[in-house]
């Protein structure tokens, strides 16, 4: 086995904006290295590494390939397994070849939600991918989309190139932890990437769980970079941590677009609002995990006549503010997030605010057929 570098060699890495050294190798994140100094949470630099939508890309001729990585997982006091790592799944040629479990490398310990944690150090493991096709192929590794995982080495039985450029258009998504998707059952069953295959586009997902905040290194981010296509999944973080009222809400979005649109004055740009989540839809946050284990709204519906945000005055301002804008800008669009998981669908939400990994899927579908249909706005 030959080893080959995962930086500055032929390897491609989509998906991520930056690539950290670190002791063991690199750490890819979703979000560029400029923006860290800006971040309020901590909470930020922790989902910008959990690699969402980040893949390898390359071309090969082996028949096996090894790939080593340390990731970081959590494990409660309480708990007997430190939390699954998700799974590295394989394709070739663009089809799903095979997926494994991702060896548990480091464990945050903490005894409970916001308690002080503590470093368990772990060693990087090895995922062995046998038994591929002969002669050249295209390979993609999908890595897990809710454990931070730093590359530490890739080796290979034959020779790896450089992928062939990619003639699909650029879509750019930015949403919250129902977008981040870690609930999926792997890297390809996030709704962004399913919706994107079926769509034939390339996908960048900068999604935040619970950091859908209408940022504006967010905007600038996005304006910035290389886009065919752009979609923003806009209010339930907003609105369960309370963070707008009316009056602070609606000139934010206005701002956020406006700092895209300073780079893409002509991309077509979807703005979405959220899914059902009963919780939220017609009661103010902010929120808090009932003992049923489900999610709990703490406002008061009264306050909504007093500027405090639902999810229903979301809905309703997020569509006002495309219907003012689009008499200047054509090219954008609103979608109500209730067409991708609706009111009698909310079973499917397994804490009573993030979907299955079968609705998921099902999320991806909808947007597919919604925004790549002949008339829709991604055509």
């Amino acid at each position: 086995m030959r080893a080959f570098p995962l930086a500055g060699g032929p390897v491609e890495l989509r998906g991520a904006l930056d690539l950290e050294r670190t002791q063991a190798g690199v750490m890819p994140r979703r979000l560029p290295a400029w923006t860290k100094e800006q971040y309020q949470d901590p909470s930020v630099y922790g989902v910008t590494v959990m690699p969402s939508g980040v893949r390898l890309v390359f071309r090969t001729d082996a028949r096996e390939l090894e790939f080593e990585v340390l990731t970081s997982t959590g494990q409660l006091d309480d708990d007997p397994q430190p939390r699954p790592t998700g799974m590295l799944e394989l394709l070739v040629d663009g089809a799903l070849a095979e997926r494994q479990q991702a060896p548990i490398g480091n464990v945050v310990r903490m005894a409970g939600p916001g308690t002080a944690q503590r470093l368990v150090p772990g060693e990087p493991g090895t995922v062995r991918f046998a038994g591929l096709p002969s002669g050249m192929k295209n390979v993609e590794l999908w890595l897990p989309q809710q454990t931070p995982t730093e590359l530490v080495a890739l080796r290979a039985d034959g020779e790896v190139l450089a992928p062939l450029p990619d003639g699909r258009r650029r879509w750019v998504h930015h949403g919250s932890s129902i977008s981040h998707c870690l609930e999926a059952d792997g890297p390809t069953g996030t709704w962004p990437v399913v919706a994107a295959s079926l769509g034939g586009v390339e996908v960048i997902n900068l999604s935040q769980a619970g950091n859908d905040m209408l940022d504006p290194y967010v905007a600038r981010t996005i304006r910035d970079m290389p886009a065919d296509l752009i979609s923003l999944k806009v209010g339930i973080n907003i609105v369960g941590l309370a963070a707008f009222r009316l009056r602070t809400f609606g000139p934010a979005v206005h701002g956020f677009l406006d700092t895209i649109r300073d780079g893409h004055p002509d991309t077509p740009l979807l703005l979405m609002s959220p899914v059902s989540c009963p919780a939220l839809d017609a009661t103010p946050g902010p929120t808090a995990m009932g003992p049923d284990g489900k999610i709990t709204a703490l406002g008061d519906p009264a306050d909504v006549a007093c500027g405090s945000l639902s999810l229903k005055v979301v809905r309703d301002e997020l569509a006002r503010i495309v219907a003012a804008r689009r008499a200047r800008d054509s090219h954008l669009h609103y979608l109500d997030g209730r067409e991708l998981l609706g009111p009698d669908e909310v079973d499917d939400l397994a804490d009573g605010l993030h979907p299955t990994a079968a609705a998921y899927r099902r999320m991806g579908k909808r947007f597919a057929a919604h925004a790549f249909a002949d008339d829709g706005p991604f055509r």
